[in-house]
């Protein structure tokens, strides 16, 4: 495959202050793979990221972002199937040790080695190029939309809560937030073909666009529920969402928490989790399985984030592109920041 020598990138050199480089594009050294990036999502991070407000053991300044991303192999590096080159794909983003007990389990975004990923402390994708390990791979078949593909890695987390889930056919079912995760897990909880499919959300418009996906019913959260539902998946991370999922939930019921509230949250009431007996699980990243099962929901139909894409803007325009989804606005989904011609090049 054909590429041009020279790489564009969104540097991040502190909180609030950003550039767009050029330099030669890298290439792969032994067991890695170059990838011609396509498209790169924003997410909530990535804006904390930007603001300075993620925890600083999460981030290492100056940093490329870009963790969720889809693209294409260009060139590979010793050691690594040169087949590989012109295949669409994704790859995880956690790097991890592999040898640590929690490596071993196939639990690598919880490596002992300490946190490590792309987009934070590594390189992303807000860029033309990027390397990662080969290993880290997930190809994807030749007819994929590299566009919804972008979406693959907070489809990766949604599918690790829902594995975690347990859904089963005829369950009442509690979606709550109808961001990019809530809107992604109404698509995979909905296959387990539940009696009732619940999102609520601030933002009723949001959560009425779940309807399209899947839900059965979207509400506002003043509007009330009682506590009949089998299984709570949780991913607004607000500070009382947690303590809603759980008040949600019937007397042994499941939950499931994937938002990260910060220190506003409120907490879990222990008497509550003991007399109705829930049983409580928690999601961070995604382990390699819950990739593949998220590629698989893709490739075969089953899993489709496009329709959560509501704005594309070129790298030169990152910071329109950063603001865009820190908007209130409902009518913005998920923003993309894609490749292609500079039109500022010469």
């Amino acid at each position: 495959m054909t590429t041009t020598t020279t790489a564009r990138a969104i540097v991040i050199d502190a909180p609030g202050e950003h550039r767009l480089v050029r330099g030669v594009r890298a290439e792969p050294g032994p067991g890695e793979a170059r990838i011609s990036v396509h498209a790169a999502g924003i997410c909530a991070s990535d804006r904390e990221v930007y603001e300075g407000t993620r925890e600083p053991e999460y981030v290492r300044y100056p940093v490329t972002p870009g963790h969720e991303w889809s693209g294409t192999v260009d060139a590979v590096g010793e050691g690594v199937d040169p087949g590989l080159v012109g295949r669409k794909t994704v790859a995880e983003g956690f790097r991890s040790c592999q040898s640590c007990e929690r490596c071993r389990e196939g639990l690598t975004m919880l490596c002992r080695e300490g946190y490590d990923e792309i987009g934070f402390t590594r390189p992303g994708a807000f860029a033309d190029s990027l390397l990662v390990p080969a290993r880290l791979l997930h190809p994807l078949p030749d007819h994929a939309d590299l566009r919804a593909a972008a979406l693959l890695e907070p489809a990766a987390v949604v599918a690790d809560a829902v594995l975690a889930a347990e859904p089963r056919p005829g369950e009442r079912v509690a979606v709550l937030g109808a961001g990019t995760l809530g809107l992604l897990a109404v698509q995979l909880l909905a296959a387990s073909s539940p009696a009732e499919l619940l999102v609520v959300d601030p933002r009723l418009r949001r959560a009425e666009r779940a309807l399209t996906l899947g839900a059965t019913r979207a509400r506002a959260p003043e509007d009330g529920d009682s506590d009949h539902f089998d299984l709570v998946l949780e991913t607004a991370g607000a500070p009382g969402t947690a303590q809603d999922a759980c008040r949600m939930a019937r007397r042994g019921g499941r939950v499931v928490l994937t938002g990260l509230s910060g220190p506003a949250a409120r907490g879990i009431d222990p008497v509550r989790l003991v007399t109705a007996r829930l049983t409580v699980r928690a999601v961070f990243g995604a382990p390699p399985a819950a990739w593949s099962h998220a590629v698989r929901a893709l490739a075969t139909g089953l899993l489709d984030p496009a329709p959560l894409i509501t704005h594309e803007l070129p790298l030169t325009r990152f910071d329109e592109a950063i603001a865009l989804a820190a908007s209130a606005d409902p009518d913005v989904g998920k923003v993309l920041l894609t490749t292609g011609p500079d039109p500022g090049a010469v």
